[in-house]
């Protein structure tokens, strides 16, 4: 119903358009009940506040920026894009995407221009540009709100969403250690990202709580993409005494490991199990079907859209630490078994 006016919300609610306006716009000054009613009748009769008309009216632009460094984990960013654009459209938010092709091009004039002509209200970063230094100082120079997803530093520098990686790939390996593997190799993932050096550490721990010795071959580099977990599964399986079973830092890598055993012959899971993280659709259209970590990876980034716009107009909202976790769980499929 594109003809539903703020006015014809404020008749319905029976409050004043003043009222409906606080409520919009995220303000102080009314009612939980009132607001409950209020924001029930926006819901129900599908208003939608024009955007151009409150920017005019207030000092606000009610655009959202979302920063990635890089566009490779296609699934990750899709996911980051669906959470985002949730929460903007319940709060009358448009979402615009800024990408940083590389650290070289993030830490100068190209950075403070871009943000500068978007004039974003609030920035969501996500990984690795929200643990770079110069980056959040740019950022912090201008004067903008934001939060990050998954930051692995520095979190008391701003409010911030995140799953527990280490835990989630510690009990991925302990699954695989109950199904009777012991040679177990994993495939880690880029450098600067923090959630792949935390799945690492799961990895790790979990091993040397069982008393195995990780040797340095079983772990091969790569960088979340296919390719390398292709390269990577090549790697490990042509070790003298190959893996009975490899954990890939995330899905894309793990459907590069599937095609790496199906190269060489092997069966998965009869002589090989395969398990990755995050389950996305690569994990359920896959063949067999990936046993892997769901992240909820459009829960966080709706999550950190919505701690933003209610940060909005809090004088405390920069210097307040604020944490939200969410919520891990292991899928099983097809491409594990036991030994």
């Amino acid at each position: 119903m594109s003809d539903i006016t703020i006015v014809d919300i404020a008749k319905q609610a029976g409050v004043s358009i003043k009222t409906v306006s606080r409520v919009i716009n995220r303000e102080e000054g009314v009612g939980p009940a009132t607001r409950a009613r209020v924001e029930d009748l926006i819901e129900k009769l599908g208003y939608r506040p024009n955007v151009s008309a409150r920017s005019l009216s207030s000092r606000r632009s009610y655009l959202i920026g979302v920063v990635f460094m890089r566009v490779g984990a296609y699934h990750y960013v899709g996911e980051v894009q669906v959470g985002a654009m949730r929460a903007c459209r319940r709060a009358g938010y448009h979402m615009v995407i800024e990408q940083v092709d590389d650290p070289g091009q993030a830490r100068g004039p190209g950075l403070e221009q871009a943000l500068k002509a978007g004039r974003f209200d609030g920035l969501v970063l996500t990984p690795p540009v929200c643990d770079d230094p110069e980056i959040l100082a740019i950022i912090e120079a201008q004067g903008l709100s934001y939060v990050r997803v998954a930051p692995d530093r520095d979190f008391g520098r701003s409010p911030y969403v995140f799953m527990d990686d280490q835990q989630a790939a510690h009990d991925m390996t302990a699954r695989l250690w109950d199904l009777g593997h012991r040679r177990i190799g994993f495939i880690d993932g880029p450098a600067d990202h923090g959630s792949a050096r935390r799945r690492r550490e799961g990895y790790m721990t979990a091993m040397a709580e069982r008393g195995a010795r990780v040797k340095p071959e079983w772990i091969a580099p790569g960088d979340f993409m296919p390719l390398s977990g292709l390269e990577a599964g090549d790697r490990l399986l042509g070790l003298p005494e190959p893996p009975t079973a490899i954990f890939a830092a995330n899905d894309s890598m793990a459907m590069g490991v599937l095609s790496a055993a199906s190269k060489r012959g092997l069966s998965v899971p009869g002589d090989l199990s395969v398990v990755g993280f995050d389950d996305g659709p690569l994990a359920e259209s896959s063949w067999p079907g990936l046993t892997t970590v769901h992240q909820p990876i459009a829960e966080m980034a709706e999550a950190a859209t919505e701690m933003l716009i209610e940060g909005f107009g809090d004088p405390r909202f920069r210097s307040r630490t604020a944490a939200r976790q969410l919520d891990y769980h292991i899928v099983e499929r097809g491409s594990s078994a036991s030994r």
